[in-house]
């Protein structure tokens, strides 16, 4: 899997106490990767980190990427094979509340990370994962390509748009014709699936309501997003990852990485099923719709996957239903009391290899 290429290697993941870091520092755990672990805190309570013990497995660093003379001192002690930033402050709404810290870490932080990796004397590749929203949104019916304009409307949008040009110039300015780093980025959002907690995101919003047997109140109902399971883009990091460290030809570049067309739904359609497979059992809907909505949202965004399926042969594993499925079953599991929820996520992730394998994905085989 993924030509083996993880094994035994040194794997730093910045933002591994989160979410997206938690099921990636499980995955390359169990691809036999040293995993180093660089976060300032546990962002949630409850977290996946904590539920899964990952502390245990791996090397955990306590360092805020805003603290540069730390960022370097850290990457240069353990001379990483593999670099994964993911560590940001990810959520809209609390961009709002704090803009210069949201611009600190997204911009600087990565800004930090890449300075950084101008001290390595050893080969190392790093995938430094922006978003979706990294793209001027113009609520087009068709997708972002990579060559699109970048940009935002919103503090959270430019920080992001603004972490792909720190990434894009410090390629040309570095690393361009570097013998021994490669840098690529990644672009994904909306991501759903067992483990998150995180505030103002539509599913931890519902599980925490629907565990209490509330409704959750919605702000945005026709809101349109491309919803993917969590490891799809993981999957296209870690091909990203294995791919510019075989193939030059890929050093400096972005992509993209989301469901296809028939994953768009409307944060409403996806409420209805979520709450069907959850059993929701109240005489009151499952969800209100408050129309209260304070800031900014986009209500289309999507992303084109074209250049990841030429480049990478990338393709997307579950379908809207499977991705259903194993969202409502974690927390079903977390909130009914089973016992090895470790053992539980990590049955979800073979799951997710063995449909991949016989899907016959490259990176799978």
């Amino acid at each position: 899997m993924f030509a083996d290429i993880y094994r035994g290697k040194k794997v730093i993941i910045t933002g591994h106490t989160g979410f997206k870091g938690s099921w990636l520092s499980l995955w390359l755990l169990q691809l036999g990767a040293r995993v180093y672990g660089v976060s300032d805190e546990v962002p949630t309570k409850p977290s996946l980190f904590e539920t899964l013990k990952l502390k245990d497995l791996l090397t955990d660093h306590r360092l805020d990427i805003r603290d540069r003379e730390g960022v370097r001192q850290l990457i240069e002690t353990i001379q990483p094979d593999f670099v994964f930033h993911l560590a940001a402050q990810p959520i809209v709404s609390v961009s709002y509340q704090d803009p210069v810290g949201t611009f600190a870490t997204n911009v600087m932080g990565t800004a930090h990370i890449l300075d950084a990796l101008r001290g390595l004397k050893g080969n190392c590749t790093c995938v430094v994962i922006s978003s979706d929203k990294c793209y001027e949104n113009e609520e087009w019916v068709w997708g972002y390509k990579e060559t699109d304009k970048l940009g935002g409307k919103d503090i959270y949008s430019a920080s992001k748009g603004a972490t792909e040009i720190v990434f894009k110039s410090y390629y040309h300015s570095f690393f361009k014709n570097s013998a021994n780093i490669r840098l690529v980025s990644a672009r994904a959002g909306n991501v759903i699936g067992g483990g998150d907690w995180a505030v103002d995101r539509i599913i931890p919003d519902c599980m925490r309501a629907w565990s209490q047997n509330q409704p959750v109140e919605i702000r945005s109902p026709k809101a349109t997003r491309p919803w993917q399971h969590v490891l799809e883009p993981l999957s296209g990091y870690l091909l990203l990852g294995q791919l510019a460290t075989q193939d030059f030809s890929l050093h400096g570049e972005s992509f993209n990485f989301g469901p296809t067309m028939d994953s768009n739904y409307s944060v409403l359609s996806l409420l209805k099923d979520i709450s069907s497979k959850w059993s929701y059992n109240n005489d009151i809907e499952p969800y209100i719709l408050t129309g209260n909505q304070p800031f900014h949202e986009a209500g289309l965004l999507k992303v084109n996957c074209e250049k990841a399926l030429f480049y990478l042969k990338w393709l997307p594993v579950l379908t809207y239903k499977e991705l259903i499925e194993m969202t409502s079953d974690w927390y079903y599991k977390f909130y009914h009391g089973e016992d090895d929820l470790y053992q539980f996520t990590l049955t979800q992730l073979e799951l997710f290899q063995s449909l991949a394998k016989e899907k016959k994905l490259e990176w799978a085989i």
